[in-house]
C-alpha cells in the first residue's frame, strides 16, 4: 500500500508544505526574478533511478532546498520574457484539489466533467457562440490550434479522411495566415498530413496585421491555378508585438469564399473580458473556432488552454470513437454523453478545468478584465518611457501588451546594436532584477517586453527599463 503509514505526520508535513508555499507566493517580489540553476544542484538531480525508499521528509527537503528556489521566473512581478502568465494562490489550491480528486477527464459521469462543461459554457458565452457550439480544454493553443486544423480538415474533406487519409487530387488544400502567426500553427500543418506547403504565408502592414484585400487576392490566384482554399488562419494578439489582425474583414472573406476562419487568441482572445479591449476583437464572434488559454492573461496554473468549435458535430465526427473498452451506457459512471475524448486527441486528462473554475468563481469576469487593461496601460506608459528616452528607440507601435524596442548610441552598427541588445537581455535575466526576452521586429533584433503579469505595478516597469539603461551604459563604457 502506497498510502502513508502514519496519517497525523503526513498531514503535519502537507501543512508544513502548505505554509511554505503561501509564504513563497507572499514573498515573491523579494527573491530574484530568476537565477540559474548551480551546476551542483543539476547534478544532484541527475541521480540514478531510486530503488529504495527515501523518507518523505528527506524528499520535500530535497525539493525545498535543490528544486523550488530556481522558478523559470513567470511569478516574479517583473517577468516580461515571453508570454506567460504569473499565476494565483487561489490557482495554487485548486491544482491541489484537482490532483487529491485525480480524475480522469477523458469522459464519464463525474464532478470534473461538469466543471469543464461550466467552464466552456462561460466562454461560449463570452464568444457569443450557439449552444451547439462545442469545446475541450487542451495543454495549451498550440493542441487547440492542431486540433482546428483537423476539423478544417474534416470539413473540406469529409469524416472519410480519418481511414483514407489525406488525398489531394483536385488540388492542393491551401490555408492562409501571416508572417506573425505562431509557428505552432506552421507545426499543425506538418503534423496533420497536409504539410506546410499547403500555409500561405502573408506579409503584414505596418501594424504587423495580416491585409485583407492581399488575402482574397490569394484565394483568387490559387482557385485560378486549381488548388482548393479552406481555411485562413487570424490572430487576435501575435506574439511578436500583440497585433490584433482586422478579423470582422477576414470573417466576411470566409463567409463570402465559404472558407473555414480560425483565430489565434492564445492571449489576446480573452480581451474580450476587458470593456476597454473587447472592441478590437470585433468579428472574433464569427469565427469558426477560437484557440486561446487561461494560463496566460487568466492567470490559471499551467497547464490550461482551450477550443471553441462553431460546429460542434463536425468536431466530434473528427475525433470520436468508441472501441468496446469505452462503451458507453444510459446510466451509471459510463454515461454522461458525450465525453471529452470524442472532442480530442486524448483520452486521458487532467482536471485541467477547476484552476479555471476557481480563478474565475473568485475574481470574476470584471476583475480579471480590469486587470488586463491595467496590463495595457502599463505597456502604453513603458512606450511613453521609451520614447522619451534617447538611449531606447521603439521598434513597433504599442498595441497591446507588448512592447518591442532596442538600446542604442550613436556610431553603433546594426550588428552591434543586436549583440548589444541580445547581451543586455542576458545581463538583465541573470541579475535577477528582471526577465525580457528577445525577438526580431522588421529585421532588427528587439529587446520585447510583455506584461501579462497581474503583480506587476507601474514601479516595476520603471525599475526595468532603468535597469536595461544602466546595463546598456555598462556595455558601452
Amino acid at each position: 500500500m502506497l498510502d502513508p503509514q502514519d496519517w497525523q505526520a503526513f498531514r503535519a508535513l502537507a501543512h508544513a508544505a502548505l505554509d511554505d508555499a503561501m509564504a513563497y507566493l507572499e514573498g515573491v517580489r523579494e527573491r530574484p526574478a530568476w537565477r540559474p540553476v548551480p551546476d551542483e544542484v543539476q547534478a544532484r538531480l541527475a541521480e540514478p533511478l531510486p530503488q529504495d525508499p527515501t523518507p518523505l521528509q528527506a524528499v520535500y527537503d530535497e525539493f525545498a532546498q535543490s528544486i523550488m528556489p530556481y522558478h523559470s521566473g513567470n511569478i516574479h512581478p517583473r517577468f516580461f520574457g515571453w508570454v506567460q502568465g504569473s499565476g494565483t494562490p487561489t490557482g495554487a489550491l485548486a491544482e491541489l484539489l484537482a490532483a487529491t480528486m485525480n480524475p480522469n477527464v477523458g469522459g464519464r459521469n463525474h464532478g470534473a466533467v461538469y466543471v469543464e462543461r461550466a467552464v466552456i459554457g462561460w466562454f461560449r458565452e463570452l464568444f457569443g457562440f450557439p449552444e451547439a457550439a462545442s469545446g475541450v480544454l487542451t495543454v495549451g493553443t498550440s493542441a487547440a490550434n492542431l486540433i482546428a486544423v483537423l476539423v478544417a480538415r474534416t470539413k473540406i474533406l469529409g469524416p472519410h479522411v480519418r481511414e483514407t487519409g489525406v488525398n489531394i487530387e483536385g488540388g492542393r488544400l491551401i490555408a492562409y495566415t501571416s508572417s506573425a502567426t505562431h509557428s505552432c500553427v506552421r507545426r499543425a500543418f506538418e503534423v496533420s498530413g497536409l504539410g506546410s506547403a499547403s500555409l500561405r504565408v502573408l506579409g503584414t502592414d505596418s501594424l504587423h496585421r495580416i491585409d485583407p484585400t492581399t488575402v482574397a487576392r490569394m484565394i483568387a490566384e490559387d482557385r485560378e491555378i486549381g488548388n482548393r482554399p479552406f481555411m485562413v488562419i487570424g490572430n487576435a494578439g501575435t506574439v511578436d508585438v500583440g497585433a490584433i489582425d482586422p478579423l470582422d474583414e477576414l470573417a466576411e472573406i470566409c463567409a463570402r469564399e465559404e472558407l473555414w476562419f480560425h483565430v489565434d487568441g492564445a492571449f489576446g482572445a480573452t480581451a474580450m473580458m476587458a470593456p476597454s479591449l473587447a472592441p478590437k476583437l470585433r468579428g472574433i464572434e464569427r469565427a469558426d473556432s477560437i484557440a486561446f488559454d487561461f494560463h496566460k492573461w487568466l492567470q490559471a496554473p499551467y497547464d490550461a488552454g482551450c477550443l471553441l468549435v462553431r460546429d460542434g458535430e463536425l468536431h466530434r465526427e473528427t475525433f470520436a470513437s468508441t472501441p468496446n473498452y469505452l462503451t458507453r451506457m444510459p446510466r451509471g459512471l459510463a454515461s454522461a454523453q458525450p465525453w471529452f475524448t470524442d472532442f480530442t486527441l486524448d483520452l486521458s486528462r487532467s482536471f485541467r478545468a477547476l484552476k479555471v473554475w476557481f480563478t474565475i468563481k473568485e475574481h470574476g469576469a470584471k476583475r480579471l478584465g480590469e486587470a488586463m487593461e491595467a496590463n495595457v496601460r502599463q505597456a502604453r506608459l513603458f512606450g511613453d518611457l521609451i520614447d522619451a528616452n534617447e538611449a531606447f528607440e521603439l521598434l513597433a507601435p504599442v498595441q497591446l501588451n507588448v512592447v518591442c524596442f532596442r538600446y542604442r548610441r550613436d556610431g553603433m552598427n546594426e550588428a552591434e546594436l543586436d549583440a548589444g541588445n541580445d547581451e543586455i537581455v542576458i545581463r538583465l535575466q541573470e541579475s535577477g532584477e528582471a526577465v525580457v526576452s528577445s525577438t526580431v521586429v522588421s529585421g532588427r533584433r528587439a529587446i520585447r517586453i510583455c506584461i501579462v503579469n497581474q503583480r506587476t505595478t507601474d514601479d516595476d516597469v520603471r525599475f526595468t527599463l532603468e535597469a536595461i539603461e544602466r546595463i546598456g551604459n555598462e556595455l558601452i563604457a
